[in-house]
């Protein structure tokens, strides 16, 4: 690899008197994050009509699911890359199109193969703006980045909760291809109308107060004093050991998300009115999509304050805990309810730690497109929690051996965590504060290969 960046274009596309305050800027993402959810948390309420519409089984509708998530997933480093050139305002507007578009023709298809391709046409959209206004967040908020981060990706993991009864109820009374396209045309206007708000920071700014500000989070997190393109964060060891983690810990809150109404179903929980006129697994997704939320900034609270390693290292092994219970209570409607909430309190977090971990490791300047390639294990992951969870589970008649690769992979990911990964950053981020390896870093990748 040349030793040369890409080129960088100018401070912004958008003159700097119009860029909107950072955190109006937060907030802008945190609603276009909520407007996607539904792509793929609603996903499991779709996808026993689908069946029935299409004749198809299970595993074919859930090939669905897996193409949305690798289409969501396995785009986002090209895409970081224009956000990270051009800035995030164009490419979220062209994402909204692709958003609407995805619900809408999902919602006229007939034949299976039209059905992946609207749906694909979805993810790559959600992946549009799943992966700029998480990268925007990471730029704009150095000084409270696992918080911001977290609000951010947690509205992907609430904002469905506010949506999923009014579209069961649709899909009850109109139908679930209607219920497509009215929600079609709902989501993408709405991050339409986000995007004209959204901006990336002009080259060389910084956070009020940032020297002092930067000391404090030094001494409580590993964080780079260099900027490492998608190339050179590539040529280190601590990147593979990421992307194993991210796929081992997604795998199981996927399989939760993909496959949650027909684990109610086998189970007999589905149907049983608990509360509130709503059904145990209704009410579910809603404690769920809630939970899975607030996990986010939460855990991205914490990380800010204990450390992204000991972060992961705490929530999994509750995740673990709370698989291994729900394996034994899930024929219980309330403690289905319960332990499926507790399961993705413990498990959304991935998507504010490991961003955060990325831009800490690999710094500021390529954090767009450095998390996109990371983000790529979600697609990793999805193709075993989909097709390859009902998979098992058409041929053993149980998900309990489903729910024993989800421990498993829970509590490896958990200690890799604070024994290895922890470790080998803080090693790594010793050498990269060292004049001479910073200035080895800035000449280029050649020179770079001892950092971690």
């Amino acid at each position: 690899m040349s030793s040369s960046q890409p080129p960088v274009a100018p401070s912004s596309l958008i003159h700097p008197s119009r860029i909107p305050n950072r955190w109006i800027q937060l907030l802008a993402g945190i609603v276009a994050m909520m407007a996607i959810a539904n792509l793929q948390y609603a996903w499991t309420l779709f996808t026993t009509p689908i069946q029935h519409h299409l004749h198809i089984s299970l595993n074919a509708v859930q090939v669905t699911f897996a193409l949305f998530v690798a289409m969501e997933t396995w785009l986002v480093p090209f895409e970081g890359f224009l956000v990270d050139i051009i800035g995030p305002r164009l490419m979220l507007g062209l994402g909204s199109f692709m958003v609407g578009l995805g619900w809408i023709g999902s919602g006229r298809a007939e034949t299976v193969g039209s059905l992946y391709f609207w749906y694909a046409v979805g993810g790559i959209g959600a992946g549009v703006v799943y992966g700029g206004a998480i990268g925007n967040a990471l730029k704009w908020f150095p000084d409270y980045r696992g918080l911001c981060v977290g609000l951010t990706a947690g509205a992907f993991g609430i904002g469905t909760a506010v949506t999923v009864a009014p579209i069961a109820k649709m899909i009850a009374s109109s139908g679930y291809q209607h219920t497509f396209v009215v929600w079609g045309f709902i989501q993408g206007i709405t991050v339409l109308v986000c995007a004209l708000f959204l901006a990336r920071p002009p080259v060389g700014w910084t956070p009020p107060n940032w020297a002092e500000k930067e000391k404090k989070i030094k001494a409580k997190i590993n964080t780079s004093a260099v900027d490492m393109t998608p190339l050179q964060m590539m040529r280190q060891p601590s990147f593979y050991l990421i992307y194993l983690m991210m796929v081992m810990l997604a795998f199981g809150g996927l399989v939760v998300t993909a496959q949650l109404k027909p684990m109610a179903v086998s189970y007999h929980v589905d149907k049983i009115v608990v509360m509130f006129g709503m059904t145990a697994l209704v009410l579910a997704i809603e404690v769920d999509r809630i939970l899975n939320g607030l996990t986010r900034p939460f855990w991205g609270w914490v990380s800010d304050h204990i450390g992204r390693e000991n972060a992961i290292f705490g929530s999994f092994v509750l995740e673990a805990i709370a698989v291994f219970a729900l394996l034994q209570l899930i024929s219980h409607p309330l403690w289905f309810i319960v332990l499926s909430g507790l399961c993705f309190f413990a498990w959304g977090n991935i998507f504010s730690l490991f961003p955060s971990i990325t831009g800490d490791l690999y710094g500021n300047k390529w954090a767009t497109t450095n998390y996109g390639i990371v983000y790529t294990a979600k697609g990793v992951a999805a193709a075993f929690a989909g097709p390859g969870a009902a998979w098992l589970f058409s041929k053993t008649g149980s998900w309990s051996k489903v729910f024993w690769a989800m421990i498993v992979c829970d509590l490896i990911a958990a200690f890799m965590a604070l024994l290895w990964l922890k470790p080998m950053a803080a090693r790594a981020v010793k050498r990269s504060s060292s004049p001479t390896q910073a200035l080895d870093m800035e000449a280029g990748p050649a020179k770079a290969r001892g950092v971690a």
